[in-house]
């Protein structure tokens, strides 16, 4: 479903605006921008295509896309104006390096050319060199593509091509990787460059209307294992597939026959001769003769105009180029006159490029050429007259051009008179590489031994001057100054001495990031005492606590163990008394031996059993007693009555006594027997499944039970002889007590006496007792696993939990992969238990992925254990957002990645903290491989000190993931167990909502409704596409998918007779006892074994294929009926929404309600709410308005409520002359009593009816929320009482939990949900149920959010729906893999500083040594891949010189002066390096003394924006047009303005700087270590060398191609072919195109680029968002998703982060300026303090908010007495300047976080 704000309505657009008739080529293109591209790319999402996307899909890449890619790069000399080049080997090595990213990613593509989507690669109306150029260039790179053998390369027509949609429904491709076209600008492109995007976007358009969805390749990133593009989504519609009118149709068309008539205009005429006369088509490689043809073809087809002289030439560097290497052909241009580079670009090249192209497309042969080998050649030839060509060439060569000359009858050649053509090389200057700084760190030089550099004593270099404002002398940001004007000079260099010199501080972690005055640890861990609070901060936090604990214990008291039971807490003694009472010395006691040691009994004993006894025979007998009397009260009651008290009898305690339960089952089966004989058609199937399923079910339970008497086993007998079930009888029946008694009712008979014979023949099942258990009793089958009692656990553990508890009692790591509902949510809880046992001080750490989890587990540990401390806590919550207890002082944190990462690196924490950790679980860890937050997770298994519990459902390939967390782990001294169970306790079942089949009828109320019988079952084999393969690991099959598959393939004899009978169930399993779930694994283990070999041959386009006739046999018959073209088509959102109400009310009517239904985008489930809500009220009012009933009750409660003084003064007299009881009683029994009139009526709401939950605590609840701040929507908490919910992380905390608790009580039945409820959130639900696609709905996310179907303890059976998705959508998720865990790139230049801090904070405590080895030792990315190995060493190097040119770093590793802020800010790099790099260049103030306050603020905040608050525009939202039209009609801008050219200027100088490091580190290295890289001739996956071969024969050219070529270091001698050498323009340049081992990670290189990079410049793709600088100018959130393109849902996440930075900027000045003031004074002062109440110091946090609005009030009132803006209040020794940036940046602070409030308030 898609209720997107942004989706564009194409039909709607055409009639507002439809283009005129007569438009041209350039209108054309404008209108479907403005009305079509440029709203759809806003509505483009930035994406992982691998992590969070495709997973392991297919995808098609478009071939002409990916060869303009390679054309298009700056650094290729290929086709580029005034450059002759035409570098071909340069271009392969692109091509290759690009496809090299996508397989090391593990990426599952195609590489597919459509002949109609050529023509951005070949560019008509260009000059004729560059059309030539590129024209052969694609031939020569397609024919090598065509050559990779790891690479699938097809050619199709055009998207109507009959094979391309053959191909299509093959492979299923999830989405095409296509170029946009770019965006016209004038000047550019030629005079059909408005053409060639035309036809781009009619192409992109048709793609989208057929159903797949496009990303741009241009513009892709690949960062670490990730692939980062904008996903367009297809928007295929049944009823609207969207067009375009003729007239822009028409325009397209023919924009396309231009292109094509002149691009293959002067192709033809060459190809017409080569087809004509040419010879025939060589049979094999003959170089010889296609230079032949070639010379033919140039000399024949433009007779009197060639130049026989550039043909021979051309000849002889060809034949040469096979012997020549890579390395003699990195070269620069030969400097020409104009007259020669005129006559080779407009004449000579283009055309002997295009012979060159008509003869090798003729022969399909391939060829290298090189243009500057050419002009070397030529030059050479020119300059050396004297030597002969067999001199020149050689031996072989001369003969080979000779030959080729006379059959040529070239005339005599002269070379020499082209010498005065060519101008005198230009001079060389050699890159003198920045020498590395000296540095020495016992703990980093070993672990950078590999890439170990000898370096020399250097002085650091000054510092960038600082900027200066008007006014006072600026001051640089700096802890080490000690003066306003003190300059920031930096130490030198001098090995070996640890002195630190006066400019310099060193810089101690140990007070908190927000408030300098106070320490980060605790007073009982050696810090400071807290501050005594006043009476109102004691006041607030105690009010806060008690709300917060209230809120705690209420979500506690709906959660539920896997039983279902409600969790009971623990009381655990501390070890200390518990080791107390083990060191008392036992009682010696006096007196006679014990009589047990004789073996008799003491007169004690004798009583004591004696009085058991009694007891025991009392209880019986009650019990008798108890059971009797309610078998007598059931006998008046039938149908709905009976179900009722037997539910209320089953929750009486009295009926877990095993004689009890007995006797109360065998007596339901007694009354089903009745009902079954006098029912009204006990001979159909019908009655005969439904009476014989409940009866098997009793007969299970009293068998579980364990219990019987003779009578009873009677009873159970007769019922399996009735049944046909005869076999059964001594496995299913208990055998009599000894003490037997009789039943207390009379059992039906079932059994004639005489003859033994069944009475009621009906009864007995039509099939094999087996057959029948597959058909009907599979979700009630036994489901464990080698089950057994122990003792350390309340229930009976499988075999893989046990290996689990073992594992944790030795202290083992552990991984733990198995799917929900298998049963491992007790292990978390067992080392919590364990843990808190066994040590009083140990601590364990829970990580869950969101804080909705947090909370959650935090409550679920409340609800568990209870444990008294002496003042500690048991349990902490620390999130970003909020704390609970104190998290250095409790047993059990629970937190969240980043939280745990920061206290890991904290030095005070690693001394007296870190030690204490027991145990680390990770939860929910397949979260490693997302995009964001991944790196955090990694870092936290290397940093650990302790063991690890890693908990997921959903990994992809586990062992190889395992193998890596072994290594860890080991490497860590701690043995791992990997426990892999595959296997749910609970089936999932999956249905279609057939969409696309009117409803029987209208919904008029939930009681009249009758359900529309459009849910369609799903057989798991029935939904197999042609693309598969192989099934899927956890593809399971019930018991009765598998008993339909055999008969399926039974029918169809799809598989040998002799194999059918092996699986025929009767056959394959054993008769006499139930089947047990195991079984049914075991058999469909066996199917699908047969399947294999049928699936490697399955086409489903081929009816008569085994598989394809199998898969026919098992699909719904409703669905075979809807045409594929509906089927596969995204249904009409209008559509979509009118159904719903059908859809829920289906639900309800087949009691699969509760439900969650999934959509991932936070708007659409609040409109399907909304929907739903004003659906159901609408028809509850037009039902009130009309019902006589309705009018009837309200006329008695209105007259109730005009009676109510009257029935006051009835109840005073009846006091007054104490009346009984029963009277007053009877008086205030009446409904009017408890009738809420505005409450909705069960007919019309979905909320439960039979909770415990009433509608007063709905409305204290509702109350509560609306106190709260911010408090949901009005619409939101209306929804609440129909028992419909909204869950999304855009809704506030308070609501959420709320909407958890309903659900779990049951109250809420209906919720729609994003993602949040997908991970590990206890939300037990019946049904999920998927509204529509989305690119977040991946594999991964599928199996999530289905996962939460049928819970252990709930359901024997989930369900899983799919409600407007596309079919084939539908088939790619269920049968989709998981992808494997992709790896992160761990280490940054910040973590880089942060561990150096680690070390040096902590006194290098063996913890954190080890700690920092394992982070570069082990690292994911380097497990088995020494390139990923190196690229972290290389990283490390140069970041410890860039920190120490930072002067971040000494030269043993201690940090210094701005240290603080860039940790501080550590998420954000490279912006907090930027900020650094700002406050020290002076910049920060320039901004802040403009006069007009107004505008410093704007400034600062636009400042901002670009450093933190980065979110691209795609390209087509960037056209001139576009933006206008958008801000005619919005507050916004949009598009961000530039960055000051004084903050860019610092900033470029520093990426220069940046650069030079990196640069001068790679050719040291480069230099130091060149027979360690090895060769670098040899491309990156064809693997081809092009070292050339080696001839004997000496040659003069060979020679001087050697002597005069390039020399490299660092940069790829492949890219070096067009003339580049160890010169790099930026830190992209380097990384991408450095010499082969030698591996740069670009991304975690902090290169400003990005920031200072101007948005229009060439090449940059996307431009700013303006967003926050347009929040904070107009407030307006309507505005930011109307102009500017964000999501209603994600603005409040987005402005929240901007705010929190803000906030912690201003704290880092606050802490800087109160340094700075200190040090003025000589000593700590305590005036004028700064700093606002402190949180925990680890990260920018945000303390959590409970107070109520009076609250907030005072709160605010407290926080102005401590803010100073006034100069009045400037601290002493802080300058004027430095005052001002504070008041500039707390002023914008201040008036952004009020509009930010007013937004979410």
């Amino acid at each position: 479903m898609d209720f997107e704000e942004f989706e564009v309505d194409i039909e709607q657009a055409i009639e507002n605006f439809e283009p005129s008739k007569s438009c041209t080529v350039t209108e054309t293109l404008n209108w479907i921008d403005s009305c079509w591209y440029a709203p759809a790319s806003r509505n483009a999402r930035w994406m992982d295509l691998l992590g969070d996307y495709a997973g392991a899909e297919p995808f098609v890449i478009d071939g002409h896309s990916l060869l303009q890619v390679v054309l298009d790069d700056r650094l290729l000399a290929l086709a580029k104006e005034d450059d002759p080049s035409f570098q071909i080997i340069h271009a392969i090595y692109s091509l290759e390096s690009i496809l090299k990213n996508f397989q090391n990613r593990s990426a599952n593509f195609d590489i597919v050319f459509f002949d109609a989507n050529r023509h951005l690669v070949l560019r008509a109306g260009e000059s004729k060199f560059t059309v030539a150029s590129r024209a052969l260039a694609r031939r020569l790179l397609y024919k090598h593509l065509r050559s990779l053998d790891s690479v699938n390369t097809f050619t199709f027509a055009g998207l109507s091509d009959k094979n391309w949609l053959d191909y299509r429904v093959r492979v299923k491709p999830m989405f095409v990787m296509v170029n946009d076209g770019g965006v016209l600008k004038e000047g550019v492109g030629g005079q059909f460059a408005a053409h060639q995007i035309l036809v781009q976007r009619l192409f992109i358009f048709s793609l989208l209307a057929s159903g797949l969805a496009m990303v741009p390749l241009q513009g892709a990133d690949f960062k670490d294992t990730k692939i980062l593009s904008f996903v367009f989504e297809s928007k295929l519609r049944l009823n609207n597939r969207g067009h375009f009118p003729k007239s822009v149709l028409s325009v397209g068309v023919a924009a396309r026959d231009v292109l094509a008539s002149h691009e293959q205009g002067p192709f033809d005429q060459v190809r017409s001769w080569v087809l004509g006369e040419a010879s025939a088509p060589l049979a094999s490689f003959d170089l010889c003769a296609v230079l032949k043809d070639i010379g033919l073809s140039y000399l024949l087809t433009f007779k009197g105009d060639t130049e026989p002289t550039l043909l021979a030439v051309f000849i002889i560097h060809v034949l040469l180029l096979k012997g020549v290497s890579v390395q003699d052909r990195a070269r620069r241009l030969a400097p020409m006159k104009p007259d020669l580079l005129n006559s080779l670009m407009k004449s000579f090249l283009p055309r002997i490029f295009r012979a060159t192209e008509a003869v090798i497309v003729a022969n399909d042969v391939s060829l290298d050429i090189d243009i500057r080998v050419f002009l070397c050649v030529l030059r050479y030839l020119a300059e050396h007259p004297a030597q002969s060509l067999t001199d020149i060439l050689g031996p072989t060569v001369a003969k080979d051009v000779e030959d080729i000359f006379s059959e040529l009858k070239l005339p005599h050649l002269e070379f020499s008179c082209l010498s005065v053509y060519f101008l005198p090389d230009d001079l060389y200057e050699m890159p003198i590489p920045l020498k590395l700084l000296p540095f020495s760190n016992p703990v980093f030089d070993e672990e950078l031994s590999a890439v170990h550099i000898v370096t020399e004593g250097i002085t650091l270099p000054d510092p960038i001057e600082p900027v200066s404002s008007d006014g006072e002398e600026s001051d640089e940001w700096d802890d080490s100054s000690t003066s306003d004007d003190s300059a920031d000079a930096l130490p030198s260099a001098r090995p070996s001495q640890n002195k630190i010199t006066k400019e310099d501080t060193l810089f101690s972690d140990t007070r908190h990031w927000h408030n300098h005055k106070m320490a980060i640890l605790p007073k009982h861990l050696g810090g400071d005492a807290t501050a005594p609070m006043t009476e109102w901060q004691r006041n607030r936090k105690l009010r806060s606590d008690q709300r917060f604990m209230k809120t705690l214990h209420d979500q506690a008291s709906t959660l539920t163990g896997a039983s279902g039971a409600i969790l009971e807490q623990i009381k655990i003694p501390t070890a200390a008394s518990l080791a107390n009472q083990r060191n008392v010395k036992p009682k010696v006691v006096h007196g006679r031996s014990s009589s047990k040691i004789t073996g008799k009994l003491s007169k004690a004993d004798v009583i004591r059993e004696q009085n058991i006894a009694k007891k025991e025979s009392k209880q019986a007998s009650e019990s008798a007693a108890w059971i009797a009397s309610r078998v007598q009260e059931m006998e008046n009651l039938d149908g709905t009555g009976l179900e009722k008290c037997l539910q209320v009898l089953s929750r009486n305690p009295r009926t877990r006594e095993a004689s009890v339960g007995a006797e109360l089952r065998v007596y339901r089966m007694h009354r089903l027997l009745r009902e079954w004989i006098y029912s009204a058609n006990p001979d159909s199937p019908a009655s005969r499944d439904k009476y014989s399923l409940l009866l098997m079910r009793l007969i299970k339970e009293v068998w579980e039970i364990g219990f019987s008497t003779k009578e009873m086993a009677s009873a159970i007998t007769s019922v399996l002889i009735t049944l046909g079930f005869s076999d059964y009888v001594d496995s299913l029946v208990v055998s009599g007590s000894a003490d037997d008694k009789a039943l207390s009712f009379r059992f039906v008979k079932l059994v004639k006496s005489k003859t033994k014979t069944a009475v009621y023949d009906f009864m007995r099942v039509q099939e094999h007792p087996i057959v029948w258990q597959l058909r009907l009793f599979g979700e009630f089958m036994d489901r464990s696993m080698d089950s057994q009692a122990d003792a350390r656990v309340t229930f009976k553990p499988d075999a893989w939990q046990r290996e689990v508890l073992d594992a944790v009692d030795q202290n083992m790591s552990l991984l733990v992969v198995a799917p929900t509902s298998a049963g491992k949510t007790f292990i978390s809880y067992y080392a919590m238990e364990k843990i808190l046992r066994e040590t009083d001080d140990g601590i364990l750490v829970y990580i869950a992925p969101t804080k909705a989890l947090v909370a959650q587990v935090a409550a679920e540990i409340y609800a568990r254990f209870s444990k008294e401390l002496n003042g500690r806590s048991c349990w902490a919550i620390h999130t970003r957002d909020f704390r609970v207890h104190d998290s250095q002082n409790c047993q059990i944190l629970v937190t969240v990645p980043d939280i745990l990462a920061i206290m890991l690196l904290s030095p005070p924490l690693a001394k007296m903290w870190t030690p204490r950790l027991k145990y680390v679980i990770l939860d929910e860890i397949h979260t490693i491989g997302q995009q964001e937050g991944g790196a955090v997770w990694e870092q936290i298994l290397l940093l650990s000190p302790c063991p690890v519990i890693g908990l997921s459902a959903t990994v992809g390939a586990p062992e190889k993931f395992n193998e890596w967390l072994e290594s860890v782990q080991k490497a860590g001294g701690f043995q791992h167990k990997f426990v892999h169970y595959p296997h749910r306790y609970s089936h999932l079942r999956k249905f279609y909502y057939n969409i696309h089949e009117k409803p029987r009828g209208t919904f008029q109320s939930l009681s009249t409704y009758k359900t529309t019988e459009r849910m369609r079952f799903l057989h798991p084999l029935s939904i197999l596409s042609s693309s598969a393969r192989s099934l899927p690991s956890d593809l399971a099959l019930e018991a009765v998918d598998a008993l339909n598959l055999y008969r399926a393939l039974s029918t169809c004899t799809a598989l040998p007779p002799s194999t059918l009978v092996a699986l025929d169930p009767v056959v394959f399993f054993s008769s006499g006892k139930l089947l047990q779930q195991k079984d049914v694994i075991r058999y469909e283990e066996a199917l699908k074994q047969h399947l294999a070999p049928l699936l490697s041959s399955f086409d489903s386009q081929d009816s008569e294929t085994p598989l394809s006739r199998v898969t026919t046999q098992l699909q719904d018959d409703v669905l075979s009926r809807v045409p594929d073209r509906a089927l596969n088509s995204q249904p009409d959102r209008v559509v979509s929404g009118r159904n719903l109400i059908h859809l829920v009310a289906d639900l309800h009517a087949q009691g699969d309600l509760p439900g969650i239904f999934f959509s991932f985008d936070r708007s659409d489930c609040e409109h399907m709410a909304q929907i739903l809500d004003d659906e159901l009220e609408t028809l509850e009012d037009k039902w009130r308005e009309n019902s006589p009933e309705w009018k009837r009750k309200m006329a008695q409660y209105d007259a109730y409520l005009q009676g109510a003084k009257e029935r006051e003064r009835k109840v005073a007299r009846v006091s007054k002359h104490k009346a009984d009881e029963e009277d007053k009683r009877a008086d205030t029994s009446e409904w009017q009593a408890s009738f809420r009139p505005d409450d909705p009526l069960p007919d019309f709401s979905f909320a439960g009816q039979g909770t415990s939950y009433t509608a007063s605590e709905l409305d204290e609840d509702i109350a509560y929320l609306v106190r709260r701040n911010p408090s949901p929507p009005d619409w939101a908490l209306k929804c609440l009482r129909r028992g419909i919910a909204v869950h999304h992380s855009g809704m506030s905390k308070g609501y959420r939990s709320l909407v958890e608790s309903l659900f779990r009580r049951g109250f809420l039945r209906v919720i729609f949900a994003t993602g949040t409820l997908a991970l590990g959130i206890n939300a037990p639900t019946k049904t999920s149920i998927f509204c529509g696609d989305s690119p977040f709905l991946t594999a991964l996310m599928y199996r999530q959010c289905a996962g939460r179907a049928g819970r252990r303890g709930y359901d024997t059976l989930g369900k899983v729906v799919f409600y407007a998705l596309p079919m084939s959508r539908v088939q790619r998720l269920v049968l989709s893999k998981l992808p494997s865990l992709s790896a992160s790139f761990p280490v940054t230049s910040t973590l880089v500083v942060r561990l150096f801090n680690l070390l040096d904070g902590s006194n290098y405590s063996p913890i954190a040594v080890a700690a920092v080895q394992r982070l570069f030792r082990l690292p994911q990315v380097s497990f088995g891949s020494e390139e990923g190995r190196h690229q972290l060493l290389h990283h490390l190097r140069f970041s410890i010189d860039y920190l120490r040119r930072a002067r971040l770093l000494d030269e043993q590793g201690k940090p210094l002066n701005l240290f603080g802020i860039a940790a501080h800010l550590y998420y954000t790099e490279p912006s907090n390096l930027a900020l650094v790099a700002l406050l020290r260049s002076g910049v920060f103030h320039q901004i802040c003394a403009q006069p007009s306050l107004r505008l410093a603020k704007r400034d600062f905040i636009l400042l901002m924006a670009h450093l933190f608050g980065r979110r691209y525009l795609p390209s087509a939202c960037m056209k001139e047009e576009y933006i206008m039209e958008v801000v005619k009609k919005s507050p916004s801008m949009v598009v961000l303005p530039p960055l000051s050219e004084t903050a860019r200027d610092v900033l470029v100088e520093q990426e220069h700087e940046i650069l030079q490091i990196f640069t001068g580190y790679a050719l040291t290295y480069g230099t130091q270590h060149q027979k360690d890289l090895g060769p670098d001739h040899i491309l990156p996956l064809s693997k081809r060398d092009i070292s050339g071969t080696a001839e004997d024969e000496p040659s003069l050219i060979r020679d001087h191609l050697h002597c005069t070529a390039i020399r490299v270091v660092a940069r790829s001698l492949f890219v070096a072919n067009s003339g580049h050498d160890d010169h790099f323009n930026s830190v992209h340049d380097l990384a991408q195109t450095a010499r082969r081992g030698l591996s740069l990670n670009e991304h975690t290189i902090p290169s400003f680029e990005g920031i200072t990079g101007r948005t229009k410049q060439e090449g940059r793709k996307y431009a700013l968002n303006a967003y926050l600088l347009d929040f904070y100018i107009h407030g307006q959130v309507a505005a930011l998703a109307a102009a500017n393109a964000i999501r209603r849902g994600e603005v409040w996440f987005l402005l929240q982060d901007f705010d929190l930075t803000l906030m912690t900027v201003r704290g880092v000045l606050e802490q800087l300026l109160q340094k700075r003031s200190v040090d003025e004074r000589g000593a700590t002062s305590e005036s004028g303090d700064l700093s606002e109440e402190g949180d925990s110091g680890y990260a920018s946090l945000n303390p959590v908010q409970w107070e109520d609005e009076e609250e907030e009030a005072s709160g605010k009132q407290e926080r102005e007495k401590w803010e100073f803006t006034d100069d009045s209040q400037r601290p002493p020794g802080v300058s004027g300047v430095d005052w001002r940036v504070f008041q500039v940046v707390n002023g914008a602070l201040e008036e952004f976080h009020e509009k930010f409030k007013a937004m979410w308030a």
